[in-house]
């Protein structure tokens, strides 16, 4: 049974939303026809939202074209309930000269590559906030919305204070994508209070923490660099803020025994366990195949306890970190996290 959250009046989004970061090309060669099958078999099992980008290379035609295959074979009044979500996403290098223009043709474009006269939600992200423009090209999507382009508009990433601006201009959020999980609590420092003061619903990338909170490292020795691709990087980072190793190794212990006692998995417990916070209006989680379909799918039914929360809780009150507002660290373009992140991937893609 599929769990639904409106966003605004008559905008109904699955809980679970298949993320499209996995079919970009950077992941290995991605086989079109069986992406397009995998999304369809999503989507049969009641997972109706679709998270994609400008900057994932590919996933926006790959979606267009699973939005064309599944009306074909569903028919419309199917293809009305599945919602897609892209991003706005301007490279670093573009900030300074960024024009209404470049946002209008940024727009047309996924307008084109998703095959869809109106775009559902429109995700905005601002790289470096000492560069000036980013309330400009808020107005210009907000105009483009206006004008019948975009149905919703949300943001990607930005901490408390930015958020607030972008509300007290009149931004009309929705949402906010951020990353949080049971390992990188952030948003929870401003974010989510200024979230339920203006109706405003997070959507959660990173829930199981790139794989890393998930039944397979449970007991295993901690892994050491180089890894096999920048988002176990990304997420050991997180882990060694939180507090290392041996904590995140009770965590899983934790999940394990929750998990236990509802005959589910620890990936599964620790997606839910962010579900069931406060504005939380989804998890996004990322998938190459229909292989965890039915994983995914069990997040809808699971109902985790008091106790469990409670026996959560007593592991999270001995982390550390990671501190700060909303993707503060990786904004540090010279620290440990900010250094590894990719700021100008349109211009890499072409």
């Amino acid at each position: 049974m599929t769990e639904f959250f409106d966003l605004r009046p008559g905008y109904a989004i699955s809980r679970v939303i298949r993320g499209g970061w996995q079919l970009a090309g950077g992941h290995g060669a991605v086989d079109r026809q069986m992406a397009l099958d995998d999304l369809i078999a999503f989507a049969e099992a009641g997972i109706t939202t679709f998270d994609c980008a400008d900057i994932y290379t590919g996933v926006e035609e790959i979606i267009g074209a699973f939005r064309t295959a599944y009306r074909n074979s569903h028919g419309p009044e199917a293809l009305a309930r599945i919602k897609v979500h892209t991003k706005f996403v301007p490279d670093l290098d573009i900030l300074p000269v960024i024009s209404k223009r470049h946002v209008q043709a940024v727009i047309d474009q996924s307008l084109g590559r998703l095959n869809m006269e109106r775009l559902d939600l429109v995700q905005f992200h601002w790289w470096d906030y000492a560069i000036p423009g980013a309330g400009e090209a808020a107005r210009w999507l907000t105009e483009m919305q206006q004008d019948g382009k975009i149905d919703l508009l949300g943001g990607t990433n930005f901490d408390t204070p930015h958020s607030a601006e972008l509300i007290a201009r009149g931004f009309p959020l929705a949402s906010m994508q951020v990353q949080y999980s049971l390992l990188d609590a952030r948003p929870e420092n401003g974010l989510v209070a200024l979230c339920r003061a203006h109706d405003v619903h997070l959507l959660c990338y990173g829930s199981v923490a790139g794989g890393f909170l998930s039944d397979r490292w449970l007991g295993k020795r901690e892994p050491k660099p180089p890894f096999e691709n920048r988002s176990l990087t990304k997420y050991k980072l997180i882990i060694d803020d939180f507090g290392g190793w041996d904590l995140f190794q009770e965590l899983l212990a934790t999940l394990r025994r929750i998990a236990d006692a509802h005959r589910s998995d620890i990936a599964t417990i620790a997606s839910r366990a962010i579900l069931d916070r406060p504005q939380v209006g989804a998890v996004i989680v990322g998938a190459r195949n229909r292989s965890h379909v039915a994983a995914n799918q069990a997040i809808f039914a699971l109902r985790l306890t008091q106790a469990d929360h409670a026996a959560i809780a007593h592991v999270l009150r001995q982390a550390r970190g990671p501190e700060g507002d909303t993707f503060t660290l990786e904004r540090d373009r010279n620290g440990r996290h900010g250094s590894i992140m990719k700021y100008n991937l349109n211009k890499e893609a072409s």
